[in-house]
């Protein structure tokens, strides 16, 4: 299995608004863009993202108002090293709304909201550890972190390659083995107090490259994955299966070189 993080999928109630954003103040640009019956998906990205860079999947369906739930936490999106201030006031004097600033932060990372409430945190990187703004990782809240990580380890062959522990939570991160450093991983966030998540539908999904859709789906299911859309149900061209919390996560192969990222 690749294992690669391809994207991370978002809905939005106003496409231009959100394009809009995302491409004046993050720089992304449209990468590819499918129409369907009452639908619109866009990938974006920046314009000089890694291979293994995961992309924004931006979601509309006509006539919806996506409601934002608090299972899905935020996506990381990448500044260099000591410019996180300039940044964050770079996108207050495009009018951004100030959230979570700097000071209110340590110092170390920073909060913005896209227009439908998404929150986007800015973290402090390398500048060769992935592109400016690019995603570095998608946050999601569990309920017990003992089986969150098992379902990446064991199902997804994922190596843990980070914790920091509080007195009231905890954060995990994981991601592919030998992922290269410009790579999205999954940030687990588990509280102590045992409280459980509204999912909402302003999250969509994480998504999963694979080697080979058929024999990888078949390994999952070997691993006891939930059989939530196999791929013969999606014309064998992607599949989804869930974690234990009930986050979506769909597999699909790519073809980096197609002229479009779409599989159908």
């Amino acid at each position: 299995m690749d294992g690669t993080l391809d994207h991370t999928m978002i809905r939005v109630s106003d496409l231009e608004e959100s394009l809009d954003w995302y491409q004046t103040h993050l720089e992304y640009e449209e990468k590819d863009r499918f129409e369907g019956d009452g639908f619109t998906i866009v990938y974006l990205g920046p314009e000089e993202m890694h291979d293994e860079g995961a992309m924004l999947e931006i979601t509309h369906n006509e006539g919806e108002e996506p409601e934002v739930g608090d299972a899905w936490g935020h996506i990381a999106v990448r500044v260099p090293d000591g410019e996180l201030e300039d940044y964050y006031q770079q996108l207050l004097d495009e009018g951004v709304d100030d959230y979570r600033d700097p000071e209110s932060c340590g110092g170390d990372y920073a909060f913005v909201k896209d227009p439908d409430g998404h929150e986007i945190e800015i973290v402090q990187r390398d500048p060769d550890e992935g592109a400016l703004w690019s995603i570095d990782h998608t946050m999601i809240r569990v309920e017990d972190a003992d089986e969150a990580l098992g379902f990446w380890t064991r199902k997804f062959e994922y190596d843990e390659v980070g914790r920091w522990e509080a007195d009231t939570f905890a954060n995990y991160f994981v991601e592919p083995r030998d992922a290269a450093p410009e790579a999205m991983s999954v940030e687990l966030t588990y509280n102590y107090d045992g409280r459980s998540y509204d999912t909402g539908d302003a999250w969509g999904h994480l998504c999963v490259r694979v080697d080979d859709l058929a024999e990888d789906w078949e390994a999952l299911l070997e691993r006891e994955a939930p059989d939530y859309r196999d791929p013969e149900s999606n014309d064998n061209m992607y599949a989804f299966t869930k974690d234990q919390d009930g986050h979506e996560i769909e597999l699909i192969e790519r073809d980096l070189e197609a002229d479009s990222l779409f599989p159908f």
